[in-house]
């Protein structure tokens, strides 16, 4: 499984070639629409060959990397998948309720969080030391609310609430709260 912070990287340069694609469209057609010098150089079946070939990259890209965002494989076969490790956290009040200090985790076994809100929603989110997200969801009462995650970098990761609950939930964080040990490598944004 890609690390998130990989898959993010990756993507930010194919969006934004794709975007600067989309601006010169866009000003392609201004161009042509104001009368530019060009007048009769841009012709209609140009244009649309052009607006079929984004469509066709957006596509493209999108059927590539599906299958590379980390959490959509485990939600595919989410069925067949037997949880390695399981932590039941509540959340009330505006505090994380964990069932132990610091969720030990070893390296590449299955984890399901298992999460229960007593009264509002909030958000679980799993943030390295630099603040960003490995994972994150939403943790509605009355809800089944759960995600089945694979680590492969060890460190320790901070959580913290990713939804609005009104002015406390922004200090909704616990500090080292979980641990992955046992693997070859190291998230370098990890504490």
């Amino acid at each position: 499984m890609l690390d998130s912070a990989d898959v993010l990287s990756a993507l930010h340069l194919v969006y934004t070639i794709y975007s600067v694609a989309i601006i010169l469209l866009f000003g392609w057609l201004a161009f042509k629409l104001t009368g530019g010098k060009a007048k009769g150089l841009l012709r209609p079946k140009l244009f649309y060959s052009y607006v079929a070939l984004l469509v066709f990259i957006g596509v493209t890209i999108h059927i590539l990397t599906f299958n590379t965002i980390p959490w959509v494989s485990n939600d595919l076969k989410r069925n067949e998948i037997k949880p390695e490790q399981t932590f039941h956290i509540e959340v009330a009040d505006h505090k994380f309720i964990l069932p132990q200090k610091k969720l030990m985790i070893q390296c590449g076994k299955t984890v399901l969080f298992d999460l229960d809100s007593k009264d509002l929603t909030y958000g679980f989110g799993l943030v390295r030391h630099d603040e960003s997200l490995v994972f994150q969801i939403q943790v509605v009462p009355g809800s089944k609310n759960t995600l089945l995650w694979q680590f492969h970098k060890n460190g320790t990761y901070n959580i913290r609430s990713t939804e609005y609950s009104g002015p406390k939930g922004a200090s909704m964080k616990v500090d080292g709260a979980v641990e992955v040990v046992g693997c070859k490598d190291t998230d370098p944004r990890a504490s």
